[in-house]
């Protein structure tokens, strides 16, 4: 037996985490232990082994860490696009609005216009028809 051996609470002590967590580990794994005086004790090996799986735990915790860093900038970046674009289309909708109330305004405009051309037509060819009416002298008769 090596002179360097580590309890699994010596061992969880200076990885920072929790008894159960090492001793999961090292039952997942089949990493060998020595039980010396009633206490589990781990061999430098064993402890290179469970240091090697907290690295590279903490390594892919990193790269995912990373990955959902740059999954949420791409999302960052598709919202802020669609809200420009959200913001787009109501701008082009309250310019279509104001053009539509314009054209609604011309049209009225319009139709009143026709109103009066129409009247001062009726007026005129009432007039032209007095006219007719009262200018023929009766030597135009036979006209």
């Amino acid at each position: 037996m090596s002179k360097n051996v580590k309890t699994i609470k010596e061992l969880a002590d200076e990885l920072g985490t929790n008894k159960t967590r090492i001793s999961r580990i090292i039952n997942k794994n089949s990493i060998p232990t020595q039980k010396i005086k009633n206490k589990i004790v781990l061999e430098d090996n064993s402890v290179s082994l469970i240091r090697q799986y907290f690295k590279n735990e903490t390594q892919q915790q990193n790269e995912t860490v990373s990955i959902l860093r740059t999954e949420l900038d791409k999302a960052h970046s598709h919202i802020e696009k669609l809200s420009n674009l959200l913001d787009q289309q109501q701008r082009l909708a309250l310019q279509d609005k104001k053009l539509l109330e314009e054209y609604k305004a011309e049209n009225d405009s319009l139709k009143a216009l026709k109103k009066q051309m129409e009247a001062l037509n009726d007026k005129i060819k009432g007039q032209e028809q007095l006219n007719n009416q009262v200018s023929k002298k009766w030597y135009q008769f036979w006209k």
